[in-house]
């Protein structure tokens, strides 16, 4: 070419998936892989109920399901959706406060891609890949952050995030994720209505991801954004593809609440629009199916039974990994993932674990880099060893060293295992030198 015509990525990687490129490439050398890294319940086993593949079947049997939906979404599903909120008794929308997408990811994109560049959101760190991703494409500068605190049950500082607000006069919103992606924390009420008083206070916009918030369990209790963000402008994102799980469907979408109350949120809500209307719709089928679903008398108790495994798993887990006296290790509450983190200082670019396929090992030895991050370097050599595919927990734009692994597996004892092995692995790998 006559000149070099990519964008650059500042060195941007989404690991979640990259890292399944490394173990595709070990499974060629007999390496039996346990998928431990990408959020999937269907990849892991979970069983969709045949009532809701009859529903799907039943729309999908219909012409209208095959055409293109309003831009916004289908309207009956967005009157649905607004519904729900508005008998809660907190913020009250219209259909019209709605618009669907092509799953979160593509919502996410679009957040940052409106906003002005030299303009920031104030994200949790660690956070997940695809909200700093696209900051950084954004802003084409690294992200301001407020840190979650492992030594706190990942629990935010919320004086630091009333520090970073009052220095950076650029921040003009806040991002929470409840139930968090990736440490799987909890947000009590109270701490989410100083956040809500934060953003009041300094005249900022909310983002709430809210994609997990009916996967709670371990005994919290949490509410939504809707509830409590009184008149400050917000958008919370939802969609199907955790809770139902549908995630082949890429169906989610926004809310946005109180875009009467500010001009500047309401242009940029609607430059959302326009943007997302250059793409004439979202996808109509599972539009279609979602109220249906949802009011299906099996719904509730279906995920009920699903959080309870969910549980089950936390338990497991937190038991096992707790005892490791080179980890800091909370119990998950909400979503489906552990966030394990490394305490200070522990790890180093000299320890390595046995590989036994000589072919594997010297696979992932040039993988190895001097400079890689170091907990990135303790996954690949998992990865070769046992054939365990966690995520490293830096690829979520922390310094905290760690890994991030599903709580999806249907097996209890194989996952009991799993852990185990984990565990093992990393008394082995830090006592290797």
């Amino acid at each position: 070419m006559r000149s070099n015509i990519a964008k650059g990525n500042s060195g941007l990687t989404y690991e979640i998936r990259n890292i399944v490129l490394v173990a595709e490439e070990l499974k060629k050398n007999g390496i039996e892989v346990t998928w431990e890294n990408i959020g999937d319940p269907v990849n892991k086993g979970e069983i969709i109920p045949e009532w809701m593949k009859d529903i799907v079947k039943d729309v999908a049997s219909r012409n209208e399901s095959y055409a293109y939906s309003p831009t916004k979404g289908v309207l009956s599903t967005r009157e649905y959706l607004a519904n729900q909120i508005n008998k809660r008794g907190g913020a009250q929308i219209t259909p019209d406060d709605i618009l669907f997408f092509n799953g979160l990811g593509d919502a996410v994109d679009k957040l940052y891609s409106c906003l002005r560049p030299d303009l920031r959101i104030l994200l949790p760190e660690p956070t997940y890949s695809s909200h700093y991703i696209s900051e950084v494409a954004h802003g084409s500068i690294p992200p301001l952050t407020y840190r979650m605190n492992p030594a706190n049950n990942w629990q935010p500082d919320l004086n630091e995030i009333r520090e970073k607000v009052r220095r950076y006069k650029a921040i003009v919103g806040i991002l929470v994720l409840n139930p968090d992606n990736p440490t799987g924390f909890v947000y009590p009420e109270n701490l989410l209505r100083e956040i809500v008083q934060i953003a009041k206070e300094n005249d900022l916009y909310l983002i709430f991801d809210e994609i997990y918030n009916k996967i709670v369990y371990n005994g919290k209790k949490t509410v939504l954004l809707a509830d409590i963000v009184g008149d400050t402008p917000a958008i919370s994102l939802k969609g199907i593809s955790k809770e139902f799980p549908w995630p082949g469907s890429r169906c989610g979408w926004m809310e946005f609440y109180n875009t009467d109350k500010d001009e500047s949120f309401k242009e940029y809500v609607n430059t959302i629009v326009q943007k997302k209307m250059s793409e004439v719709c979202s996808t109509t089928l599972p539009q279609m199916a979602l109220p249906i679903i949802m009011e299906h008398p099996e719904y509730n108790n279906y995920l009920l039974e699903r959080s309870k495994h969910y549980e089950k798993l936390s338990n497991i887990a937190y038991d096992i990994l707790k005892e490791n006296r080179y980890l800091f290790v909370n119990r998950t509450d909400g979503a489906f993932y552990m966030a394990v983190a490394f305490k200070d200082g522990i790890l180093n670019n000299k320890m390595k674990l046995k590989i036994a396929n000589k072919n594997v090992e010297s696979f992932v030895e040039k993988l190895i880099d001097p400079d890689m991050e170091l907990d990135k370097r303790f996954v690949y050599y998992l990865l070769g060893s046992t054939g365990i595919c966690v995520v490293p927990l830096t690829s979520f734009y922390t310094d905290i060293p760690g890994f991030r692994m599903t709580l999806l597996e249907k097996d209890l004892n194989k996952f009991e295992k799993t852990v185990k092995t984990i565990s093992d692995k990393v008394i082995e790998y830090i006592e290797s030198v």
